[in-house]
């Protein structure tokens, strides 16, 4: 690894693409050379593009305010800026799913917070402290689309960020069912209260997909690379209810766990306690330390002061108890932008730039 890459974000304007820019601003590694989005923004620069809808607490980086706003579709100009893209496009799947693999066959890399890609068989779909092995699978995504650089990484549905960080350090145990409950705030929909006043004081108890890919989604991240392909796990079973509330920022998460082995309460806390992965060995710039955190106190974690943990990228935990049901229940918290959507995107990029493969 050596020197600094050139990054493009496409869809630079939306929720996730501002946060991409927020994270990205005095990155070591990485510096944002192209910002890219859909037609209409296209030849603007990115304070117009973003007028009145810029949500994050910080300023635009002064280096990108003025910088002229690429339409993302142009590959060819994006392509001559950057070494490798972020992609956060708000876009049918299908037209995502063709955009980025147009931009790999292009040999640019790209690392995804879009779902197009996250079921492909040979797309690694990491949360770097837990599979960051299924990034061998590229070598073989290469050879399908017949690249000798670009390829495409994704990273999972921001919803089970919170709670699959917590039980992944449990599966010695054998986890055999999980339950969770899902309390997800509004910038997850790409919201502020500002532009949805109708969340204010209120909850939705439906997220369209989000319950699918909670259960879905982890047993990928918890499969093994086989052929060329990552092959799902078939435990545990996961059954996820998904809500929206009226939170700015952070998905906690209500989880309860049945074990094959039931370990102890004390077991639990040392396996979080000791939790961590290959981000934190190689020391990664946005590696979270600690990775996870535990609260003896029975009020934390809570969104307003715990969701920043680790710079947005820790995952909190507390309230562990034992269950009449299944064995455990416990709660857990993460920050949906940052850690559940540009800044886990971010960490992967890390991980693949410090293995050479963005080289």
């Amino acid at each position: 690894m050596a020197g600094t890459l050139r990054v493009g974000v496409l869809g630079a304007t939306g929720m996730v693409g501002q946060r991409f820019l927020a994270l990205l601003g005095n990155h070591p590694w990485f510096k944002v050379t192209a910002l890219a989005a859909s037609a209409k923004s296209a030849g603007k620069t990115y304070k117009d593009a973003v007028a009145g809808r810029w949500a994050m607490s910080t300023p635009i980086p002064a280096a990108l305010a003025d910088m002229k706003v690429l339409d993302a579709s142009d590959i060819d100009e994006v392509a001559k800026h950057v070494d490798f893209v972020f992609c956060a496009v708000d876009m049918p799947k299908d037209d995502t799913r063709k955009l980025e693999e147009d931009y790999a066959r292009r040999e640019i890399p790209v690392v995804s917070n879009n779902s197009a890609h996250r079921a492909t068989p040979d797309v690694p779909m990491m949360i770097p402290e837990i599979n960051s092995s299924h990034a061998a699978v590229i070598a073989d995504q290469r050879k399908r689309l017949g690249t000798q650089r670009g390829f495409i990484a994704v990273k999972p549905n921001c919803s089970l960020q919170s709670y699959v960080p917590a039980i992944d350090p449990l599966l010695a145990f054998g986890p055999q069912e999980i339950f969770v409950c899902t309390y997800q705030a509004i910038s997850g929909a790409g919201k502020t209260f500002a532009t949805w006043p109708e969340m204010v004081d209120n909850l939705i108890p439906f997220i369209k997909g989000e319950e699918e890919k909670s259960e879905q989604e982890p047993m990928k991240i918890w499969g093994k690379c086989d052929g060329g392909k990552i092959i799902p796990a078939t435990t545990p079973r996961i059954s996820a209810q998904c809500i929206r509330v009226p939170a700015s920022d952070g998905h906690m998460a209500a989880v309860f766990v049945r074990f094959e082995r039931k370990p102890t309460p004390e077991q639990i806390i040392e396996c979080w306690k000791q939790a961590s992965g290959k981000p934190q060995q190689l020391k990664l710039p946005s590696a979270p330390l600690p990775y996870l955190t535990y609260f003896t106190d029975d009020n934390r974690p809570q969104t307003k002061l715990d969701r920043d943990a680790g710079g947005g990228m820790g995952i909190t935990i507390g309230r562990l108890r034992t269950d009449p049901i299944y064995d455990y229940m416990f709660v857990c918290l993460s920050h949906n932008t940052v850690r559940g959507a540009a800044g886990g995107a971010v960490l992967i990029a890390e991980l693949l730039h410090a293995e050479g493969r963005l080289a």
